[in-house]
């Protein structure tokens, strides 16, 4: 079933358009100046968004535009002019290149018989280099460095774009993200194995829902939001659990516990466990509050020693942290046990682990939390001390 935000995407996407730039797009080639904004406008056109403006004569006007000005300051006091591909305040710098296909162009020809088709037939544009080859990477990774180059050189007022986008007309457009606002940790987004996108993946509803995005909602992309309304809304729910077993149990135990099932909703949706497994199991607890902790305890067991589980028909991998060497599991009537199964059957694959530390940090008292010292640092001050002193001497190394 597609998500809401698949389901918007479709709905705004022109797909007769969308067939048609890809196709010309890919037949397309060697002419990045001819090719870039036509190929920009297309996709506007085609995903139901706006088009880049015409240019203002003042500077400070040109928000979306297309070649948008700035200035490279230099120590001297000195500024040397730059343009930017494409430009969107507040959501992205686009930087084009066009790469030549694979294979030799008119290989098969000579040069005498290219020299009789006259002047301008003869004339063949190659691109930037041949896609698929190492010079190809160096160009690619040359533009994702212009493009971080002219985020430096924005104004002030602008703040760093949350997105880089670097595209090679009619091959691939591959994406950058950093949400700091420091403009020093742009990476591969969402991830490094589906941050480059070819031509005909625009045909994915996610990927249209992606795209919409960077255009019109860039910050709704941030997985620390994600992460956040996530822990939000199971937190209480985690909380409430926590209530129901306060002055029954140690807090350790709690604790514990609660960590357990964390992981396991975790587990379920990476794939680590079967499919909505740990969710049917919580669905047909609830009814069975008193097979609860058998129940979890010989799921755990399994999962601790590997091996085949009854319940859910597979044989699991085992889970070697050590989290399930005590499996022991507290008992819940059947509203506790719902608060767990809706918990379940939130999508966490964009939770970060590290999120387990609020979860847990929020579910408790701050007694509790004082007599296990847990506390998480949110992510975003880790990153005021990790980029400075980590990643930019990284990066310039």
């Amino acid at each position: 079933m597609a998500s809401p935000q698949e389901t918007r995407a479709s709905e705004g996407v022109d797909t007769g358009k969308l067939d048609r730039l890809i196709v010309e797009s890919s037949a397309s080639g060697g002419a990045e100046r001819a090719n870039y904004q036509l190929f920009v406008m297309g996709l506007c056109e085609a995903l139901g968004l706006g088009r880049p403006q015409m240019a203002s004569a003042e500077n400070a006007r040109n928000d979306y535009v297309f070649e948008r000005q700035i200035d490279f300051r230099h120590p001297d006091g000195s500024t040397t002019p730059g343009w930017i591909d494409c430009y969107k305040r507040g959501a992205f710098i686009l930087e084009a290149k066009q790469s030549a296909k694979r294979g030799p162009v008119r290989a098969s020809a000579d040069p005498d018989q290219l020299s009789m088709l006259g002047a301008d037939e003869a004339k063949v544009k190659a691109g930037h280099a041949r896609r698929g080859t190492g010079t190809w990477d160096k160009v690619m990774i040359a533009a994702r460095r212009q493009a971080e180059n002219y985020a430096r050189a924005l104004p002030v007022a602008h703040g760093y774009p949350p997105f880089l986008l670097v595209v090679d007309v009619g091959h691939v457009i591959e994406i950058f993200a950093d949400f700091s606002g420091q403009g020093k940790n742009y990476a591969h987004f969402p991830d490094r194995r589906s941050y480059r996108l070819a031509m005909d993946d625009l045909r994915d509803p996610e990927v249209q829902a992606r795209l919409q995005a960077i255009w019109a909602d860039p910050h709704s992309l941030d997985p620390a939001k994600k992460s956040a309304e996530v822990t939000r809304d199971i937190a209480e729910r985690l909380a409430r659990v926590a209530k129901r077993l306060e002055g029954k149990h140690d807090p350790r135990d709690v604790a514990e516990f609660l960590m357990r099932c964390l992981f396991t909703m975790f587990a379920e949706d990476v794939g680590l466990i079967p499919e909505e497994s740990f969710v049917k199991l919580l669905g047909e607890l609830k009814d069975k509050p008193q097979a609860f902790v058998p129940a979890l305890e010989a799921l755990w067991a399994t999962m601790d020693t590997g091996g085949y589980e009854p319940r859910m028909m597979v044989a699991l991998k085992r889970f070697n942290g050590s989290l399930f060497k005590t499996r022991t599991a507290l008992p819940l009537d059947g509203e506790g046990i719902h608060e767990l199964f809706v918990a379940a059957r939130r999508d966490w694959r964009d939770v970060e682990p590290a999120i387990f530390g609020t979860l847990l940090e929020r579910a408790l008292d701050s007694r509790e939390r004082s007599k296990l010292g847990a506390h998480y640092t949110p992510r975003a001050y880790v990153e005021r001390l990790v980029i400075p002193t980590i990643i930019e001497p990284l990066t310039a190394d």
